[in-house]
């Protein structure tokens, strides 16, 4: 008996002998996070030209197609959007230079005078990448901020100091899960509290780092309380 030859033999017939190819030309590169093999990889920026096919050769212009973006050590093909997900080189200085950031704020709201702030501000910054940080380092650093913008201990966390938490924390925040907005409020609470309760200034220096990671209001004050309480 023949075999039936059925839509699906005649639409993979057609497919053999019509079809359409893209010819990919780059036109830039980089590393990226690749999602795919979950790592750092080279990449190529590509875009294409789509043609329809006859027998497997090209004979009429379909269109451009892309950008994509693909891996070089996967070869699959992404969306332009997966280069806004910084590399894992970039998002531990990220993280590094933000902790150093919230520590500052955090000091300058409460003053240098506590040792006890001093170190434990430090083996948070120390721990975060910047392992030569020392105690005098950030007191010195604390100093000169105040120097510069007029700020005296146990006031509000002025313009400049806001800015500069921004600046540090809003590109962060949107690659660091709740948890991890989380765990760097606490970080800088327990600096805060190193030398006693929190202080209105700091608080407020606090509020604000709690904004800046995208933090509602009452969990701030959640987490504020919290890191209160002896574990």
């Amino acid at each position: 008996m023949l075999p039936v030859r059925g839509r699906d033999g005649r639409a993979t017939r057609a497919a053999r002998i019509l079809g359409t190819r893209t010819a990919w030309t780059p036109v830039g590169d980089g590393e990226f996070f690749c999602p795919g093999c979950g790592g750092d990889r080279n990449y190529q920026r590509l875009t294409g030209r789509r043609r329809l096919t006859l027998l497997g050769l090209p004979v009429l212009p379909r269109g451009a197609t892309g950008p994509v973006v693909e891996c070089a050590s996967c070869r699959h093909h992404y969306s332009t959007d997966v280069l806004d997900h910084p590399t894992t080189r970039r998002f531990s200085a990220m993280l590094r230079d933000a902790v150093h950031t919230v520590a500052l704020a955090v000091l300058a709201a409460g003053g240098t005078t506590s040792r006890t702030a001093l170190e434990t501000a430090a083996c948070a910054v120390r721990a975060a990448g910047f392992e030569d940080c020392t105690e005098d380092q950030l007191a010195a650093l604390v100093d000169a901020l105040a120097a510069d913008t007029g700020r005296v201990a146990d006031g509000p966390c002025g313009a400049s100091l806001t800015i500069e938490l921004h600046e540090a924390l809003d590109p962060l925040a949107p690659h660091l899960a709740p948890g991890g907005r989380e765990a760097l409020l606490l970080q800088a609470a327990r600096v805060a509290l190193a030398d006693g309760p929190y202080t209105p200034a700091e608080r407020d220096a606090l509020t604000t780092v709690g904004a800046a990671l995208t933090i509602c209001a009452d969990d701030v004050s959640r987490l504020l309380a919290a890191a209160r309480t002896p574990s």
